[in-house]
């Protein structure tokens, strides 16, 4: 299969890390595509920025829908994930949700660890929307900047292992989700110094995009995500505003 990784962000070492956990879990005869933002936030770090960013993540799928078999958001807020999928009915997998999901087949209460505390917030309202509230432990938001992983990344991970155990001792955390685009890769070489299972967003998103496509489900096209049709949107790129008019990728 053909699956794209979608980096909204503008940084490249961002969509490096995003490869690296894909590559660890995909299959042999998965092809990842990763792309990186071109326009908007160098690294999102506010509701105002993921907005911006959303674009960019529609435009990318709308570029791409039609040469992949599957989709993996590389964007811890899973930015436009449902907006994607209302479009699109190739599988368009979130990688927040992916490891929400699959943190409950391992742990009954999950801790979300994060950078910079005008996240945490947004980390809360997003496992609600993805319906596992009751699941989680708590969120803790580093005072960390996602920019630090890449410049001192030994730092950075001696305060990921600390905010892990915070989760764990403080919030009854057993499994604990690493929220954040920058850290994925960054849970297998943590896993052995924390005293839970560590979760990658990304890994997980990949498995589950994967598994959709063994499974050859059918998009999802009742109530919301009933198909657009007709609709006249300007400014964007042709391939997205045809998606608009009802041209869509599968």
């Amino acid at each position: 299969m053909k699956l794209l990784l979608i980096n909204p962000n503008r940084t490249q070492a961002v969509t490096d890390a995003v490869l690296a956990a894909a590559r660890a879990v995909a299959r042999p005869d998965t092809e990842l595509i990763p792309v990186t933002g071109r326009r908007g936030p160098a690294i999102i770090a506010s509701r105002a920025e993921n907005a911006i960013a959303q674009q960019e993540v529609l435009e990318f799928a709308a570029q791409h829908a039609g040469e992949v078999d599957a989709i993996v958001l590389g964007v811890s807020l899973d930015s436009a994930l449902w907006p994607c999928r209302e479009l699109l009915d190739i599988p368009v997998i979130g990688m927040t949700e992916a490891g929400l999901l699959v943190g409950a087949t391992l742990a009954s209460r999950i801790g979300v660890l994060t950078y910079g505390a005008r996240m945490a917030p947004l980390y809360r309202e997003l496992v609600a929307q993805h319906g596992m509230a009751a699941r989680l432990a708590g969120v803790e938001a580093l005072d960390v900047t996602p920019e630090q992983t890449f410049t001192t990344p030994e730092l950075v991970q001696a305060q990921v292992l600390e905010g892990i155990e915070r989760l764990v001792q403080r919030d009854g955390a057993e499994a604990v989700l690493l929220a954040g685009a920058a850290m994925a890769s960054m849970a297998g070489p943590l896993q052995s110094r924390a005293s839970v299972p560590l979760l990658d967003g990304v890994a997980c998103a990949v498995a589950l995009a994967e598994a959709r496509h063994r499974l050859a489900l059918p998009a999802a096209r009742a109530g919301s995500l009933a198909p657009i049709v007709g609709r006249d949107v300007t400014d964007v790129s042709a391939s997205l505003a045809s998606l608009f008019a009802g041209k869509r990728a599968s």
